[in-house]
């Protein structure tokens, strides 16, 4: 019986700290913008499009940031780099089954391409 209760006992323990040391949800694209597009557009367009996301089932919490090159040794056609982060994996599924059915994916506008992503897990280092 009480190698039971201690079974049980590390089974939850294990099971409540998991969520702790989970990461961000993060993914990123490499973009290239299109001719005679300029930084301002694309900022403006992102923002609308954040503000959009964020209605989507799943999307309340997230986070985006666009990250313009100062100093590059080889960024071929990257001309920025989009990040959308979630807190969880399971909101980030939840936003993207949404996603290609909202409204904001019909009206996506082509100031920028993206035709490569990575999803990442973040782990913050104290």
């Amino acid at each position: 019986m009480k190698m039971k209760l201690l079974a049980i006992l590390g089974l939850l323990m294990m099971l409540a700290s998991g969520p702790v040391f989970a990461g961000k949800a993060m993914q990123m694209w490499n973009c290239g913008m299109e001719d005679d597009v300029t930084e301002a557009q694309v900022k403006a367009q992102a923002k609308e499009w954040v503000k959009e996301a964020r209605k989507v089932d799943g999307g309340e919490n997230l986070e985006a940031y666009m990250l313009f090159p100062v100093a590059v040794n080889a960024a071929g056609d990257t001309d920025l780099v989009l990040v959308v982060t979630m807190p969880t994996f399971a909101e980030w599924g939840k936003f993207w089954d949404a996603y290609p059915n909202s409204d904001i994916a019909a009206h996506e506008q082509g100031l920028i391409f993206c035709p490569d992503s990575v999803v990442w897990q973040s782990v913050k280092l104290d």
